[in-house]
């Protein structure tokens, strides 16, 4: 029996998660687990070390071994890997393709769900990603599946990683839809809307409209 609850936000990329779970989180005075970024520390982390994305024996070992921390730096989330703060590494167009592709792996999932499980076990957490509410936590006390219009979604993903003379909107566009289906369709944990999840669409929503709506049905927090 978990003393605080947990809080599961899934949903296909751009969709608001970040954002609304580190907001949320303030609100509920709760910690923020972002999955999402576990994935794409694999990636990274694979990478370095000449793993392929395609070797699952391998990628297992290397998301069994991970020395992942989160911690908030003047204010922000940052996320740090053996020490190095990975945040921006984390956030570029290889390494979101490169998180869908060795989550797609049963041995990497596994060693993930675990980290996760054991990081949330006391509750008190909102956990981010697009299998907390499904696969990580399916006996959440509440849970979360944000979605948008893929044209949105993209347009929020170019503003945040692409700098000026980066990738092109279309790009950006193509790797969403990519991704969607890659996340979709993948034998291991699928992307798909959790039992007893609350679907908000934030196509024309403010963040501080999401992160209301999402506060009004949880009982016993703040407004």
């Amino acid at each position: 029996m978990r003393s605080r609850p947990v809080i599961t936000i899934d949903g296909p990329s751009g969709a608001g998660k970040t954002t609304v779970s580190i907001r949320l989180a303030e609100a509920a005075g709760m910690i923020r687990l972002d999955t999402g970024a576990m994935y794409r520390a694999v990636a990274l982390a694979s990478r370095s070390k000449g793993v392929p994305w395609d070797d699952p024996a391998r990628l297992g070992g290397v998301a069994r071994t991970l020395a992942l921390s989160f911690r908030t730096v003047a204010g922000v989330p940052r996320v740090f890997l053996s020490g190095e703060d990975v945040s921006d590494a984390l956030r570029t167009p290889e390494i979101s393709m490169g998180a869908s592709a060795v989550s797609a792996h049963g041995p990497v999932r596994e060693a993930l769900v675990e980290k996760q499980r054991e990081m949330a076990r006391e509750g008190g957490v909102v956990l981010e990603g697009r299998d907390t509410g499904t696969v990580v936590f399916p006996d959440a006390e509440a849970k979360f599946f944000l979605d948008a219009a893929a044209a949105v979604r993209a347009r929020r993903r170019f503003l945040e990683v692409s700098p000026p003379g980066g990738q092109p909107f279309e790009e950006v566009l193509r790797d969403v839809l990519r991704r969607d289906v890659q996340d979709s369709t993948r034998v291991n944990s699928p992307l798909r809307m959790a039992d007893g999840a609350v679907y908000i669409d934030t196509t024309t929503m403010t963040v501080d409209e999401v992160v209301g709506e999402m506060l009004r049905r949880l009982p016993g927090i703040p407004r």
